[in-house]
């Protein structure tokens, strides 16, 4: 029987050169295609998309139904609307769709008011388009702020560092945010490319590391996988490294302590944001006070080894 190979999800076999696995803001290198709308779950979609597209769907769905009402009160007829007379057309038209905006938002000023009966038949099935489109507004937006997610920076590079009497590959973690997290778990995986052209072949194998855990996360992490003659790293240089196209694929995992939920966070270095013969410099200080203060922004801060010049911050 024979043994069977190791894969995380990410497939063994494929054609062609993948720039990387795991795009630089955790989602998946992967494109869908080939799907059709009832594919799509409205509700989840909105949840997921950046906050830009979600603000500017919301607008145009609010313009876009306004505007519509708005173009069937300009056609029902003058005499349908009481207060909405103008002396063009396009003024009337505003006039319209402004009314279909109070209306809309069940605002109603009383300025312009419904006269005839289509007008009022009309002018409540848009109240109760609005009571139910913004109260599908205010879910969506319960849910984008509600989700807990975890905002996990990572240091740009990685390193191979002095460890001990050896090497370690290394890399480093902090909490973007004021929440508390707890019991973070971290794997680490070498994902390498390897065979004759036409037969690629992609192979994962798990890095086991110095601390895979740890109960506390108030400041920086440094991750650290040993390179001893046990690591699929040992005797690895650069260019072998390149050769292989290498990442270290990465998922942290721990509790938010805030919404007493599971948070996980996806991430990946490639061979080349791999720097050798440097170190972390420390991203913490006590102050006068006696209190620890954390530099956030000093996560991926380097030194030379051997001296004190700064690779990056």
């Amino acid at each position: 029987m024979n043994k069977a190979t190791f894969d995380p999800g990410l497939t063994q076999q494929f054609t062609g050169v993948l720039r990387r696995a795991i795009n630089k803001d955790g989602s998946f290198n992967v494109h869908r295609r080939g799907t059709t709308w009832r594919d799509i779950n409205p509700y989840l979609h909105l949840i997921e998309i950046r906050w830009p597209t979600f603000l500017s769907i919301i607008f145009l769905a609010y313009l876009t139904a306004n505007t519509l009402f708005a173009v069937v009160y300009f056609y029902i007829g003058p005499d349908q609307l009481q207060g909405a007379d103008a002396p063009t057309a396009f003024g009337r038209f505003l006039k319209a769709f402004f009314f279909s905006a109070h209306t809309l938002t069940t605002v109603g000023y009383g300025s312009i008011s419904p006269k005839g009966t289509t007008a009022n038949i009309l002018a409540a099935l848009e109240a109760l388009s609005g009571l139910m489109g913004f109260a599908i507004a205010t879910g969506l937006l319960y849910g984008r702020f509600s989700k807990p997610t975890a905002k996990i920076g990572f240091s740009d590079t990685m390193l191979v560092a002095a460890y001990q009497d050896g090497t370690s590959l290394q890399f480093r973690v902090v909490n973007q945010r004021d929440n508390t997290l707890m019991e973070l778990e971290a794997k680490v995986l070498l994902m390498t490319v390897e065979g004759a052209p036409g037969q690629l072949t992609r192979r994962y194998v798990p890095l086991y590391l110095e601390r895979p855990s740890v109960y506390f996360f108030p400041l920086t992490w440094t991750v650290v996988h040993p390179i001893d003659p046990e690591s699929p790293l040992y005797g690895k240089t650069a260019e072998d490294l390149a050769s292989l196209q290498a990442e270290i694929l990465i998922l942290i995992k721990g509790f938010d302590d805030t919404f007493s939920q599971t948070v996980h966070k996806r991430y990946s270095y490639r061979y080349d944001e791999i720097i050798w013969g440097a170190r972390f410099t420390p991203a913490f200080q006590i102050d006068d006070d006696g209190d620890m203060v954390l530099d956030v922004d000093r996560v991926g801060a380097l030194a030379k080894v051997g001296g004190q010049d700064q690779l990056s911050a």
